[in-house]
C-alpha cells in the first residue's frame, strides 16, 4: 500500500510540475503596475512557460511587432495609445499579465515551443485599439456594420501550425468580430476571453499568427492589426505521458526490487 501511495503522490507531483512548466501564462514575467514590455531592450523576444515569443523592435522609429506583454487594466482608452490594453482589463481567469500581438511588416508573430508537441489551445480577445476602431470607426478604419449595421464586416485571426522542418501542418481560423449574420442581433465583437481549440493541428513546433479583415484600403488592411492572448495550454495527454515516464524512471516495481 505504501508503494502505491508513493507512486500516486509522485504522479500528482510530476503532472503538476510538468503542467506548470509547459503552460504559458505570461505571469512568470516581471512587470511594474499598469505597464508593458514591447521589446525596447532589443532582446528579440521572451520566454513564458515552455515557449518563446518573438519580438521585433525598431530603435529608429521606436516601433515593434510580434509579441509584447502587459498588465494594463484600462478598458476605456482607445486609439494607438491603447495598443497594449486588453479589452478585458486583465488576464484570463483573473490573472494580471497577458500577451499582446501586433502583425507588422517584418516577420509574423510566432510562438516556438521548446519541444514539439500538441497544443490544446489558448485564450484570445481584442485589444482596445482594434476593438474601439471596429466599434466606432476611426480616421483610418470603418465602423463595423456601417451606419446601418447591415454591412457584412469581419476580423479574422488565423493560426498556422508548423512542424520541426518549418512545413505547415494545418491552420485554424477564429473570428474576433463577425457581422455577416442575416440577423444583426447575432453580430458580435469579442470583448471577453475566448478559447481557441488547436487540437486539430496535431504535433507542432511553432505557431504563426496572421490577421485579415473585410475593411481593406489601398495600403492593405485598415483595421488595427492587434489581438491579445493568454494561457497557452499543452495537450493534457502529453503531460500525462511525460509524468508517467517520470514515475517509471523514479519508482521500481516490487518484482524489480526483489520484494
Amino acid at each position: 500500500m505504501a508503494s502505491k501511495e508513493l507512486v500516486s503522490l509522485i504522479l500528482v507531483l510530476a503532472i503538476s510540475s510538468v503542467s506548470g512548466a509547459a503552460i504559458a501564462t505570461f505571469d512568470d514575467l516581471s512587470l511594474g503596475a499598469e505597464s508593458y514590455w514591447n521589446g525596447s531592450d532589443s532582446s528579440g523576444g521572451f520566454n513564458s512557460g515552455g515557449a518563446h515569443f518573438n519580438n521585433n523592435y525598431d530603435t529608429t522609429y521606436t516601433s515593434w511587432d510580434g509579441f509584447a506583454y502587459s498588465n494594463i487594466t484600462d478598458t476605456s482608452s482607445s486609439g494607438w495609445a491603447a495598443q497594449y490594453n486588453a479589452i478585458t482589463g486583465g488576464g484570463q481567469g483573473g490573472s494580471a499579465n497577458y500577451g499582446v500581438s501586433y502583425v507588422g511588416w517584418t516577420e509574423p508573430p510566432t510562438i516556438t515551443l521548446n519541444t514539439a508537441g500538441i497544443v490544446d489551445g489558448f485564450y484570445v480577445t481584442n485589444n482596445n485599439y482594434s476593438y474601439y476602431s471596429m466599434l466606432n470607426g476611426d480616421a483610418f478604419a470603418k465602423k463595423f456594420g456601417g451606419d446601418s449595421g447591415n454591412e457584412a464586416d469581419w476580423f479574422l485571426l488565423t493560426i498556422i501550425g508548423k512542424d520541426t522542418s518549418g512545413s505547415q501542418v494545418g491552420s485554424i481560423d477564429f473570428y474576433l468580430a463577425d457581422y455577416r449574420f442575416a440577423d444583426d442581433s447575432q453580430d458580435y465583437l469579442v470583448n471577453t476571453w475566448e478559447y481557441v481549440d488547436l487540437m486539430a493541428l496535431g504535433t507542432v513546433k511553432s505557431l504563426e499568427f496572421s490577421l485579415s479583415s473585410s475593411d481593406v484600403g489601398n495600403f492593405g488592411m485598415n483595421t488595427p492589426a492587434y489581438f491579445a492572448m493568454d494561457t497557452i495550454v499543452p495537450e493534457p495527454c502529453t503531460l500525462l505521458l511525460l509524468a508517467l515516464g517520470f514515475v517509471l524512471l523514479r519508482v521500481r516495481t516490487p518484482s524489480e526490487t526483489g520484494g
